[in-house]
């Protein structure tokens, strides 16, 4: 694998946004609720401990900006989630739970990064696939 410049600054912008919004999120729970006008948790340690979950996303991103060429599991792990995380909105959003104005959580979180983790897990494919290779003929 060629690393490519956009490669760490994309998993440095990734893991500093999680870990920025991991702490905002910790700090005030209930912010999603109020900007998506959805009635606020009763136990909003709930979404501080999802805050939580991003940060440490977010550090696992950073170690791919360290090390691009060892990222690709950490990455599509990151890709599955942000994948995961607007089938579950959609099927919110279609039972009326959430409004339309919630889609501000996984457009921010979820939809920006899919182009460009898609862009870099194709670049880190072939590298991963050698990896088992060089593996299998050491054991």
């Amino acid at each position: 694998m060629v690393v490519k410049t956009w490669h760490r600054v994309l998993f440095i912008a990734a893991g500093l946004y999680n870990v920025v919004w991991a702490g905002l999120s910790s700090l005030y729970p209930q912010w999603f609720f109020h900007i998506a006008e959805v009635e606020p948790l009763n136990h909003p340690v709930i979404f501080a401990c999802l805050a939580m979950v991003i940060g440490v996303y977010g550090l696992l991103y950073l170690e791919v900006a360290r090390r691009p060429r060892d990222g690709f599991a950490i990455a599509a792990v990151g890709l599955l989630g942000k994948v995961l995380g607007p089938l579950g909105w959609v099927y919110m959003f279609l039972s009326g739970e959430w409004p339309l104005a919630s889609i501000v959580l996984i457009a921010t979180n979820d939809l920006i990064w899919w182009l460009p983790f898609c862009l870099y897990l194709r670049s880190a494919w072939p590298e991963y696939v050698k990896s088992f290779q060089a593996n299998s003929v050491e054991t």
